[in-house]
């Protein structure tokens, strides 16, 4: 059960962002969470991460979120779990760039009065760019 609890937690939080939602969006979040989206932009507490969020929102005009897989691992006992999803993401920005983002968020979940909430997320950029795929891939092998 607590899996499928995980799962639409994170589709929540991904249809938030679509529907650029702040309410609906802050709410899987623990009060005390930690949002690290890397190259030192880290936020601590839910207040901060929303206040992020919402300035990061007001630099595009349409964001689509796509979760395309994900994995979790839960101990029921400690109400704790951590968790990998992928995500596309499509984006429209302010100044009318358009490009695409391939990621993978790195979870840790905890349950606060039986709902589960996000303790920390951080982002792991593969592909940050135009939609052609024509700049460097961050993961690249070779």
């Amino acid at each position: 059960m607590s899996r499928d609890a995980i799962a639409d937690l994170v589709h929540r939080y991904a249809d938030a962002v679509v529907r650029r939602d702040p309410e609906q969006w802050s709410t899987t979040w623990a009060t005390d969470a930690v949002w690290d989206l890397g190259k030192g932009r880290r936020v601590d507490g839910r207040e901060a991460i929303l206040a992020l969020w919402n300035s990061a929102m007001d630099g595009f005009k349409a964001v689509v979120q796509n979760v395309v897989n994900g994995t979790a691992e839960i101990d029921e006992a400690a109400g704790t779990g951590t968790g990998r999803w992928y995500i596309i993401e499509h984006w429209n920005r302010a100044d009318d760039s358009r490009g695409i983002l391939l990621a993978y968020y790195d979870d840790t979940y905890k349950r606060v009065d039986g709902q589960w909430y996000f303790a920390s997320r951080e982002l792991i950029i593969q592909y940050g760019g135009p939609q052609d795929l024509s700049a460097d891939f961050q993961n690249a092998w070779s």
